[in-house]
């Protein structure tokens, strides 16, 4: 979700709650303690130099119980956050404390905000001779290894 997206969304609820990957909801008395713009800028294992942004949300949840964003209060950090460090129009993602720190993407289902899981992936897949439809499939010993450190594969 692009943060107009998001922002557009955020006008049309009244309440602010976000749902995990597992259909529980975050606790209602989290915090969004960081909004930031990370850029990220890196070589793939095929050597392509890459560049990526999003806009980062950390959520975090305290024992103070009575907290409670609602749309009206994030729509004022937000644009706190465009005026000081200049977010674009990027896709969200969402920072929360799991067993570790997971991140997600987001979606709306018109009422609740959804953290999206996200996966790794190879972005040099033609370097690495890996089909760009690659079903998870079970691989033997020898098809782990057919992969030599001088092959230009990851």
């Amino acid at each position: 979700m692009l943060l107009s997206e998001f922002l557009f969304a955020l006008n049309q609820v009244s309440e602010f709650r976000f749902q995990q990957p597992n259909n529980d909801f975050v606790p209602p008395h989290f915090h969004i303690t960081e909004v930031g713009m990370v850029h990220k800028h890196f070589i793939d294992c095929g050597g392509k130099e890459r560049k990526e942004s999003v806009v980062n949300f950390q959520l975090w949840s305290s024992d103070d119980i009575q907290h409670r964003l609602n749309p009206q209060k994030v729509l004022q950090i937000i644009h706190l956050s465009q005026q000081r460090i200049s977010l674009s129009d990027e896709q969200i993602e969402i920072e929360y404390q799991g067993e570790t720190i997971g991140k997600y993407g987001l979606g709306f289902d018109g009422t609740n905000f959804q953290l999206i899981n996200k996966e790794t992936d190879c972005l040099a897949k033609d370097n690495c001779g890996i089909p760009e439809s690659n079903p998870k499939t079970v691989t033997t010993t020898k098809e782990k290894n057919s992969c030599a450190p001088a092959s230009g594969c990851c």
